[in-house]
């Protein structure tokens, strides 16, 4: 998820542990995935990430079957943009190294060693990521040399003409900064009363279409530069279907009502009616996130001019297994722990670092309630709907 880099010239003071602070004007120092390996850890709530990225690999091979190869080539190095940390990532470089590595080995004499780098937010957890790299004792090295580089992919991180295969996947959604106007009180476009996008007035959601497509052209013409002619680029990110307006991120009703982006609005509003939470401090805060469209995508490929897709697709993944829906409803309190779980592994870094550990807590708790007690939601099925795009460096 490495492109958040949002900087704000707020500086409004909530209480952490009692105490007031400043909120923080660079917050890609604290947004990350939650690290280390706790019940809230990104690392053991990435089964939906998984799921996205398995439902991608096809494509995923089918970009690798057909990309160029580079015949003398000392090295091949690949990077994968905004990698969080877990097996997720290790999974999808060695999958990509593994392909490259029999291509060579059939259709040419020569078989080059091989560069990752993982790349993510200097907040990221690149120790427990490290750590996963390591070779167990005893057995042979890792078929490829790594590296860590840390820095936001809507900038550059890499020299010019070094990259052959770069993927980013479940991370473009995440925006590089709120835009400016959402939390200005005297903007058409303040988003007062909301922490998201999704239904948002027209004001809000333009702002937020603007943020994204400069986002994703900066991101474009940084890896136009990094990536070799004929390289490849594979992404894979949170999107919406065509004929959804920006306006509804989201795939239909039954989505819409258990998002979870949705309910930890819904807590957060309920908190502010009982005086719990600051009403300013949860009008100061958004969601940095924007569910691209298929044309969205498209236009920003196209006014990069570097690159010629060679597949775009929009997808649609099921929140969960019906198996584990019938063993939620038996014990609805599992599923609230699991979803406060899931949304604490990538958003309490960035809500923490606003609100403060105390406050936090009492918003995750209420989430966590809303998803125990409403037994309708689990009847209704969650779509989070995927774009995957390869393309190939002209």
């Amino acid at each position: 998820m490495g492109g958040l880099s949002i900087t704000s010239t707020i500086e409004h003071k909530f209480s952490n542990n009692g105490e007031r602070q400043a909120w923080p004007r660079e917050l890609h120092r604290v947004f990350c995935m939650q690290g280390g390996d706790t019940d809230v850890s990104y690392a053991k709530n990435s089964e939906a990430t998984a799921c996205a990225i398995a439902l991608s690999k096809p494509l995923l091979h089918d970009a690798i079957a057909s990309m160029k190869l580079f015949r003398g080539a000392e090295s091949i190095r690949i990077a994968d943009l905004g990698c969080a940390t877990g097996y997720n990532t290790v999974s999808t470089v060695e999958f990509v190294v593994e392909n490259l590595r029999k291509r060579y080995e059939v259709e040419l004499s020569h078989v080059p060693e091989f560069e990752a780098s993982f790349s993510d937010l200097p907040s990221n957890d690149f120790n427990s990521l490290f750590q996963l790299l390591l070779p167990s004792f005893g057995s042979t090295e890792r078929p490829y040399f790594v590296a860590g580089v840390p820095g936001s992919f809507y900038g550059r991180l890499f020299p010019s003409r070094k990259l052959h295969l770069v993927v980013s996947l479940n991370s473009l959604h995440w925006l590089s900064r709120i835009p400016e106007a959402v939390l200005n009180r005297q903007s058409p476009a303040w988003n007062k009363g909301r922490v998201w996008v999704d239904g948002a007035k027209d004001e809000v959601v333009k702002a937020y279409a603007k943020q994204s497509q400069e986002d994703l052209e900066a991101f474009l013409q940084c890896r136009k530069a990094e990536i070799v002619e004929g390289g490849v680029l594979f992404l894979l990110m949170a999107g919406r279907p065509s004929l959804q307006p920006p306006v509804n991120q989201l795939n239909d009703e039954d989505t819409r009502a258990k998002h979870p982006f949705i309910i930890i609005d819904q807590a957060w509003k309920e908190l502010v009616n009982e005086g719990s939470i600051e009403e300013e401090a949860r009008d100061m805060f958004n969601i940095p996130a924007y569910m691209r469209s298929i044309e969205e995508v498209k236009s920003a490929f196209e006014k990069c001019n570097g690159f010629e897709i060679k597949n775009i697709k929009y997808l649609k993944l099921i929140e969960h297994s019906k198996e584990k829906q019938e063993d939620w409803i038996k014990d609805p309190s599992s599923y609230g722990r699991a979803k406060a779980n899931l949304v604490q592994s990538g958003l309490r870094p960035l809500i923490e670092a606003h609100l403060g550990k105390i406050s936090t807590e009492k918003l995750f708790n209420r989430f966590e309630k809303k998803y125990s007690e409403d037994i309708n939601l689990l009847h209704k099925t969650c779509l989070y709907g995927l774009i995957v795009v390869s393309a190939t460096r002209k």
